[in-house]
């Protein structure tokens, strides 16, 4: 049905908790493939074990490549996009499977909700230690959002056409920071106006566990801090606030394909304030994007 790809990092134990949850809570067989960066704490011998595929990286190539590299193996027409610190609840798919039967089409962006670190706040444990997954499978039902627009950037479903359209994650956000809003406006260039987020297709996300990890590391980076930010600026002229705010309408209620932004004295002063760090950034820091 999908081709599940999950970028991971030396983060092995929670790599098998989000892998055991597909396995058991999905309606549907999916294809899995981890993208494995440097794995030398035997993610690479575990995936051989299981017969999963993968692609993989002796250094840490990042998200975007990462991504880039996996996707060149799915063998289903969507392509979804999930961190290695998920826990998919159950009828995650199906709810995503219903809402591509409803939209018709294959020009959409849609992605799920994270629970614990994202819009739902439930606490089932920070950590594996502590996670409590009896009371998430009993709850998860129970504590509900709004369908929304926007994104909550993962996971997140595109058909395979529109992904090798754009050229997938743009590379240059290494490790990843900024990638997500810039897929999210290179497909808005190609007249994508579905973007929808699933109150039903719930995950539980622990929060960044590499990121935590690695903080501070003196020679593996995990985050970009606003270098993102600033390399989506100067690339399109905007800024994230700016693009989700009147572009994709972010956290609203859903109520149908997004249209052109609305030009009032609001847009045209923050798009004037945009406009002045596009230009501050150009004269002092032209190297981030060329």
């Amino acid at each position: 049905m999908f081709s599940i790809i999950i970028p991971t990092f030396n983060n092995l134990v929670y790599l098998k908790v989000c892998i055991d949850s597909l396995k058991k809570n999905s309606v549907f067989n999916h294809q899995i493939i981890p993208h494995v960066n440097v794995g030398d704490d035997g993610t690479e011998e575990y995936l051989k074990s299981e017969e999963i595929d993968y692609t993989i990286t002796k250094y840490n190539s990042g998200i975007c490549k990462g991504m880039n590299l996996a996707s060149k193996k799915a063998n289903f027409d969507y392509i979804l996009y999930a961190h290695d610190d998920f826990y998919f609840c159950p009828g995650w798919d199906k709810a995503m499977s219903e809402e591509i039967n409803r939209i018709g089409h294959n020009k959409f962006y849609i992605s799920g909700i994270m629970m614990n670190n994202g819009p739902l706040k439930y606490d089932c444990g920070n950590n594996l230690n502590d996670f409590d997954e009896q009371k998430l499978l009993k709850n998860y039902k129970n504590i509900n959002h709004f369908d929304f627009q926007g994104s909550t950037w993962a996971p997140h479903l595109i058909h395979k056409e529109l992904w090798n359209e754009v050229g997938g994650f743009s590379e240059e956000y290494y490790p990843g920071t900024g990638s997500d809003p810039d897929l999210n406006m290179k497909l808005w260039k190609l007249g994508v106006r579905i973007f929808k987020g699933l109150n039903d297709c719930k995950v539980y996300h622990f929060g960044s566990i590499v990121s935590r990890k690695y903080k501070n590391h003196p020679t593996i980076q995990t985050e970009s801090g606003s270098k993102g930010g600033k390399i989506f600026l100067l690339k399109w002229g905007i800024t994230f606030k700016f693009f989700k705010k009147y572009y994709l309408q972010s956290d609203t209620e859903y109520k149908g394909e997004l249209s052109d932004p609305k030009r009032n004295s609001q847009y045209y002063l923050e798009l004037i304030i945009c406009k002045l760090n596009y230009i501050y950034l150009k004269i002092f820091n032209s190297k981030l994007y060329k």
